[in-house]
């Protein structure tokens, strides 16, 4: 149950609205379901009640007091259960109108000085209260926190009736669109109102911007209309934005602030994550693991999929600081991983493009809570989404696709780590926000990995079987509490440990370090995560690499094999390529899901 507070100066004018067709004819046998004396005239079901009666009503106190009264004197609630709810009767939505009007100090129980209010129900699912906020002894009401409070009363009354509970809030939430926002967007055949696009096309300009000339730049880009607040100095005190074509009843752009949009999108708040530090993306960090390889030489891999590859590192690295105690690191990290998010919405493939949006769309609530990153660092993940941003779009095919799973693949641990960060510490709707992120982004990581994954579980089952049994003795030894033999990408996982051992690497030393990166409790498919892992931190192609063996007898891999499992070091064994079974463990088992 949703309660929307708003503001207004015309009562007549809502009046109007409330018992009229609406926009678009939406508004079914408009009629009051409650009033604050119960005998309010009624225009929807009394044919000689009209709305200037019932204007003249509730405007009583408004016109006793004259030029004292305030302008903004009509007090505009709508209540709107879940579409998932059961239906409500007359007599629960007046039930409802009397608790939010008590609650927000309106019209409380038994003061017979409370304001004059009326609700009127026009659709099965939500009210709206008007109330003109002078009161019987010509005083303003007590009303202060209004949302706040209807918020409280609306989940006292969801637990008492059975409805969705929903999340509370805590005031850090984005504003959402209002009524005439919604309906307007309705009405021009958008799906999202200019608010909710506006929104998301300044995150996605924040997202690794160097400094604020390249913010503004890039909001010019997008296409958005750019108003500049100057001081008499010349700096600039704020900015507002308006989507080309939106305009009001008198044909002038509607502009919005940054601050309207969401709380860490005014020109003070976007300055303060710029302020953090450089942001350069033309090496990578410093503390990345270092392991003897041969890598990839960096001409024959894309920006994209080099920009992904760096964005996975530090991915896990805010990944791992969200498992931490230092919260303000954390809450830093959170911002970041958003920036990273938006870098990749706004360039990823056809195949991954809508449920990256929607992961980036609902994460942002995630990134804001009441701990401040007043002193962290999150310059790399900040340094990875420009990176990925001056990469440019990914094609989504080959080594782009791959590392593009790659990446995926860890934002999804991210977001689930974010989820538990956020509960521990009773952060209810940023908990769902992030829950609901990594929803989305598991889609996106099916996607993604489905062709590189696939052509690496046919080189995996590709593998002469003693090298298979070479590698399933690798990853028992490293795995010894899970049985990943039955998992989908057992066989890929093989593969990857094969290229490791050709490409100069000790796969068990590799394996070893990517497992104690972070724990595997919360993943789908282990055998996926370490997959990627052992490619990012061996600097391994991100798609299938296929071995070049010379036809010879299996005499040398079962010595290495045995060398193996006693720890030895053994140079690769180039044998035939001749198909060989599946891996040696029971293929009824499966590896933890989270």
């Amino acid at each position: 149950m949703v309660p929307d507070i708003s503001r207004g100066s015309r009562t007549y004018g809502l009046l109007a609205y409330l018992y009229g067709p609406g926009k678009r004819d939406e508004h079914i046998d408009p009629h009051q379901v409650a009033s604050f004396d119960g005998f309010a005239p009624d225009p929807g079901r009394d044919p000689d009640a009209t709305l200037t009666d019932l204007t003249r009503v509730l405007d009583l106190r408004v016109n006793q007091l004259g030029d004292r009264a305030p302008k903004q004197h009509v007090w505009h609630c709508s209540v709107r259960t879940d579409p998932g709810d059961r239906y409500l009767t007359d007599a629960e939505w007046g039930e409802v109108a009397r608790r939010v009007v008590h609650a927000t100090g309106i019209a409380e129980e038994g003061d017979s000085d409370g304001c004059r209010w009326v609700a009127v129900r026009h659709a099965d699912d939500h009210i709206h209260i008007l109330a003109t906020i002078v009161r019987g002894d010509l005083r303003q009401p007590r009303n202060a926190y209004d949302y706040k409070r209807s918020q409280a009363e609306c989940r006292r009354i969801e637990k008492e009736w059975g409805l969705r509970e929903l999340n509370a809030g805590d005031g850090t939430s984005a504003p959402n669109p209002t009524s005439a926002e919604r309906f307007k967007a309705e009405r021009t055949g958008h799906d999202r109102t200019p608010r909710e696009i506006l929104r998301e096309t300044v995150r996605q300009a924040v997202a690794g911007a160097a400094d604020e000339a390249e913010f503004f730049t890039r909001l010019t880009e997008a296409g958005l209309r750019v108003n500049k607040r100057l001081a008499p100095s010349g700096d600039t005190l704020g900015y507002t934005v308006a989507l080309p074509g939106d305009r009001n009843r008198d044909g002038q752009p509607i502009w919005f602030p940054g601050s309207k949009l969401a709380p860490d999108l005014s020109l003070p708040k976007i300055r303060k994550r710029l302020a953090a530090g450089p942001v350069d993306q033309d090496h990578e960090p410093d503390d990345e693991p270092h392991i003897a390889h041969q890598d990839t030489p960096s001409s024959s891999r894309s920006q994209p999929s080099q920009a992904r590859r760096q964005a996975a590192l530090a991915a896990e690295r805010a990944t791992t600081a969200l498992g931490l105690d230092d919260d303000e690191d954390a809450a830093a990290q959170l911002v970041g991983a958003g920036e990273l998010l938006d870098a990749l919405a706004q360039t990823s493939p056809a195949a991954t493009r809508h449920e990256l949006r929607e992961a980036a769309r609902v994460f942002e609530r995630a990134t804001r809570s009441h701990i401040r990153a007043e002193r962290a660092d999150n310059r790399a993940v900040r340094a990875a989404a420009r990176g990925i941003v001056r990469a440019g779009d990914a094609l989504g095919r080959g080594e782009d696709g791959g590392t593009t799973a790659m990446v995926l693949s860890t934002l999804v641990l991210l977001a689930i780590a974010a989820a538990r960060w956020h509960t521990a510490r009773g952060h209810a709707q940023q908990a769902a926000a992030s829950a609901q992120a990594a929803h989305h982004l598991r889609a996106a990581y099916r996607a993604a990995a489905r062709t590189p994954i696939r052509a690496m579980r046919e080189q995996g089952r590709r593998l002469p079987q003693p090298v298979r049994q070479r590698h399933a003795d690798t990853i028992n030894a490293a795995l010894p509490d899970h049985q990943l033999g039955g998992e989908p990408g057992w066989d890929a996982l093989a593969a990857t440990l094969d290229e490791a051992e050709r490409a100069g690497h000790d796969p068990a030393a590799l394996l070893k370090e990517a497992v104690e990166w972070r724990e595997l409790d919360t993943a789908d498919s282990v055998t996926d995560v370490l997959v990627w892992r052992i490619r990012r931190l061996g600097k391994l192609p991100a798609t299938a690499d296929a071995p070049r063996r010379r036809s010879t007898t299996t005499a040398k891999d079962n010595k290495t094999s045995t060398a193996s499992r006693t720890g030895a070091r053994t140079t690769p064994t180039q044998t035939d390529t001749s198909p060989a079974p599946v891996a040696p463990a029971d293929p009824r088992s499966r590896g933890p899901r989270r």
